[in-house]
């Protein structure tokens, strides 16, 4: 079975079975599985509680490749103690020599440690630990798992992750019986045409699409890079990265251009043509034909090619601003809806939303608020959901004045935006007050409508109130223990969060945390702030460089010191990840995750007994955004953002759009959409036909015929959604 397959089910808490051992080999066998067993338990608390008889070495290395295994040593290798034990002039020094060694003698040879850190003997690990519960599963109930998975990221309508877009692909070629009969997400059917040269599945896409087909290959094969040198305060040289990705900037390999006009022609002769939409992209269209060299071949191609080359520009979105200017909020919203479908007004809500009349009667303010949003197909839980988390985390009065930041997926990446001076006079989707919460007040009881009865009695575990429906995780990346973006989980007491990255291929990334306040301000802790820091609440390993075959950081974070030393000010912790070195995360093998730490410490740095996720890193990009902690309600929040950026330190750029980031599960949780849709919430498992919970069906003593959701069940959620 191929890796991405082992560590998928890995990630879901299951290990595979291989070939049966042959006949007289029993006794061998029985140590085999003894030995592997007690392995996996000695090495990360792994407890196999379903067919454990199958055990054997091979699932040994399959955990060590997802929790870790010869994980290098931080700079400082006595980590936390030796640190604190040192005093701020010492750790300057220490990390002065290191820089002086890497950058200006250039010696990346080798990972640097400290030269003035003390001996520090370690004591032998003793903390109690949660164990890991794990099913092993034989090859045909791997090859169902997967295959429900891959048809489950298929019925998605939102674009997939890398990791998930990756194993689609993969199963999809590995699998002779297997074939895609059916794709929602437009721009997933896009990358299985360029990653894998399928071009049945252009059947899933239509003309217009090829444009978004030219801009995934531009951002899979040909983002260019444009390097400009910028001094850095220190003095030293480094790159920036500047994406270049209009199509007058095209420079196509023949492979690629063959490929672009095969599946215009496919499409042409599949009858997929909408010239008028063709239309709203004419510059764009355009300069791809040009490059193409494109040739008509049927009557259909020649029309479609002479309206894209005439001086016609018609568009739907001219009719629904003229109405707009007439003060018709309705007849604008029928004009897209008829031209251009729901997503369209979806796109323009916010326009359409903040073009309604305040002055007339409060109902009929209302009524108009829901008659546009009844227009954005209003039975699609997916939609709705997304409408929901828009205006629910909406803060209050954000709006009104000064600039705001929007945040946005675009290609499978957090893409950032904040309105200049000119954007912000000629504006025109500034939404009143009250507003997003009256839309957000409609959209909620709407899905309720929606959703009610679909799954009959349900009992819902008290836990699913901190789990965030997976909607929306384009841009996230995968592994062991990730969750949903949004996802709270509550942290014991007596224990402190181990972040941590480990890194090759490489000579410096770095782990930075940034305090965050209820208004966007920061306060940043890392390479450049922390040798000066002596704290019993916050500590740091050391900013370690020239790990091009294998470096590590970490910081370590007690939650209740941390709260009572800084005041009430800072609201959260935000853990980030950037490539200091002239290159992209994707280019790196890079890991990052946290452990739950006893505050006595004990044990090697390291401990993958202690690891809660373990996740890989590997967006287009020099930055990424790992995850919080909630210092007021202490709490572990997924974040797991890949962001389009060139970044290569934290500290920079606006942060205050986490907060809507932080907040998805404040507003909307596993719980809400369980009891929506239920016909009948019961109070104890054994009496539902559906469970949702974040235990397993012997933990819970549930009976066949019985169905167990889990938070990490993600192909399950996307049936309910896109339901």
């Amino acid at each position: 079975m191929l890796p991405i397959f082992e560590d998928h089910l890995f990630a879901q808490g299951y290990f595979v079975a291989g070939v049966p051992t042959a006949v007289g080999a029993g006794d061998e066998q029985a140590e085999t599985v003894v030995a592997s067993l007690v392995a996996l338990w000695h090495y990360a608390r792994i407890h196999v509680t379903t067919n454990p008889e199958l055990a054997n070495e091979h699932m040994i290395s399959v955990a060590q490749r997802n929790l870790g295994f010869n994980v290098p040593l931080s700079f400082y290798r006595g980590f936390p103690e030796s640190v604190r034990h040192m005093g701020p002039d010492v750790r300057l020094a220490d990390q002065l020599l290191h820089y002086f060694r890497t950058y200006c003698l250039g010696d990346f040879s080798h990972a640097g440690h400290s030269v003035f850190e003390a001996r520090y003997e370690r004591l032998a690990f003793d903390e109690d630990v949660e164990p890991k519960e794990f099913a092993i599963i034989t090859l045909a109930e791997a090859d169902e798992l997967l295959k429900r998975a891959v048809e489950g990221f298929l019925s998605s309508t939102r674009p997939l992750n890398a990791k998930d877009q990756e194993l689609v692909e993969a199963y999809a070629s590995n699998n002779s019986e297997f074939s895609v009969e059916h794709c929602a997400c437009k721009d997933t059917a896009i990358r299985l045409v360029l990653n894998t040269g399928d071009l049945s599945c252009t059947r899933f896409i239509e003309l217009p699409d090829v444009i978004r087909l030219v801009e995934w290959l531009h951002e899979l094969r040909y983002t260019e890079q444009k390097l400009i040198y910028s001094e850095f305060h220190t003095g030293l040289s480094i790159l920036e990265y500047e994406p270049v990705s209009r199509m007058k900037k095209l420079n196509l390999r023949n492979c690629d251009r063959k490929l672009i006009t095969a599946v215009i022609d496919q499409i042409v002769e599949r009858g997929s043509v909408d010239i008028d939409t063709c239309l709203e992209k004419k510059r764009l269209w355009n300069g791809l034909l040009h490059h193409l060299h494109y040739r008509p071949k049927c009557t259909q191609a020649h029309e479609f090619c002479e309206a894209i080359r005439s001086k016609n520009r018609r568009s739907a979105y001219s009719v629904m601003e003229r109405c707009l200017v007439a003060g018709d909020v309705r007849g604008a919203t029928d004009a897209l809806l008829k031209a251009k479908g729901p997503g369209a007004v979806l796109r323009h809500l916010d326009h359409l939303l903040s073009r309604i009349d305040d002055n007339r009667d409060l109902a009929q303010v209302e009524s108009d608020v829901g008659y546009v949003l009844a227009a954005c197909n209003s039975r699609n839980r997916l939609i709705l959901v997304q409408l929901l988390l828009k205006y629910g985390t909406m803060p209050v009065g954000a709006n009104r004045e000064g600039a705001r930041d929007f945040s946005f997926v675009r290609l499978g990446q957090l893409t950032k935006h904040h309105e200049s001076e000119g954007e912000i006079a000629r504006r025109r989707s500034l939404l009143p007050d009250g507003r997003a919460a009256s839309a957000a007040s409609w959209v909620r009881g709407q899905l309720e409508r929606v959703c009610h009865g679909s799954l009959g009695r349900v009992y819902v575990a008290d836990e699913m109130r901190h789990m965030a429906v997976p909607l929306q995780e384009g841009a996230s990346m995968g592994g062991f223990g990730t969750l949903s973006r949004g996802t709270r989980i509550p942290l014991p007491r007596g224990k402190k969060v181990r972040a941590f990255t480990y890194w090759e291929k490489v000579d410096d990334i770095d782990l930075s945390c940034l305090a965050l306040d209820d208004s966007g301000k920061t306060l940043e802790f890392s390479w450049r702030t922390m040798s000066s820091v002596r704290s019993r609440a916050i500590a740091f390993s050391g900013d370690q460089t020239s790990g091009y075959d294998g470096g590590s950081e970490y910081f370590d974070v007690d939650i209740a010191t941390f709260a009572r030393e800084c005041g009430i000010r800072w609201r959260y912790l935000v853990f980030c990840d950037n490539v200091f070195s002239s290159k992209t995360f994707d280019h790196c093998v890079c890991r990052a995750g946290y452990m739950l730490r006893d505050l006595v410490d004990s044990g090697e740095v390291f401990e993958p007994a202690t690891v809660q996720s373990s996740f890989v890193v590997n967006c287009k990009s020099r930055a990424a955004f790992l995850f919080a902690l909630d210092l007021r309600d202490p709490a572990f929040i997924w974040l797991n953002l890949g962001e389009r950026s060139m970044r290569h330190i934290a500290g920079k750029g606006g942060f205050s759009f986490l907060h809507r980031h932080l907040r998805i599960a404040d507003v909307f949780n596993v719980r809400d959409f369980a009891t929506m849709l239920a016909s009948e919430v019961v109070t104890t498992p054994e009496d539902a036909d559906v469970v949702f919970a974040d235990k397993t069906a012997e933990e819970l003593g549930l009976h066949e015929g019985q169905e167990l959701i889990r938070p990490n069940d993600v192909t399950r959620f996307l049936e309910l959604l896109n339901a």
